[in-house]
């Protein structure tokens, strides 16, 4: 049987689990779980579509093959990175916007780059914004099943 490597166009089932034990996201779950029925992921191994560390544990699995893997911080979101975390006055927001934490927004750059950031906190004076990735500084775990090699 194939085993999936490099360049294949894969569907994989999967769920994500912290090292507490937490799910922080599965293909496999139903509308009353969490409400993304997403069904499996379809990517290219190799071609920077996910995280290292999945790339690296679905490589060598056979359609119908199942396995658990353990992703460092290093493979997966990287380390969090206090710089990317600002208090920004609430006089710097557009009239009449009233972030609320878990809020995410679109910052631009002075380069024009845009990104996302999340509101943590918000005060009378000040909002607090992070633009981590919200698993950053996490080690993951995954629950994989490689459901078919769509192309190789």
């Amino acid at each position: 049987m194939a085993q999936a490597k490099a360049g294949d166009r894969v569907k994989v089932h999967y769920t994500g689990r912290l090292d507490d034990g937490t799910v922080f996201d599965s293909s496999e779950c139903g509308e009353d779980e969490c409400g993304c029925g997403a069904g499996p992921i379809e990517f290219t191994i190799g071609a920077g579509q996910v995280i290292p560390g999945f790339d690296a544990g679905v490589t060598g699995l056979s359609a119908g093959e199942s396995k658990t893997i353990h992703i460092p911080v290093e493979e997966a979101y990287g380390e969090r990175v206090e710089e990317m975390v600002a208090v920004v006055p609430r006089s710097e927001l557009p009239e009449g916007m009233n972030p609320e934490p878990g809020q995410q927004l679109e910052v631009s750059q002075a380069d024009g780059q845009v990104f996302q950031v999340m509101v943590t906190e918000v005060t009378d004076d000040t909002f607090t914004i992070d633009g981590n990735h919200p698993l950053a500084g996490q080690a993951l775990n995954f629950d994989l099943t490689l459901v078919e090699i769509v192309e190789g």
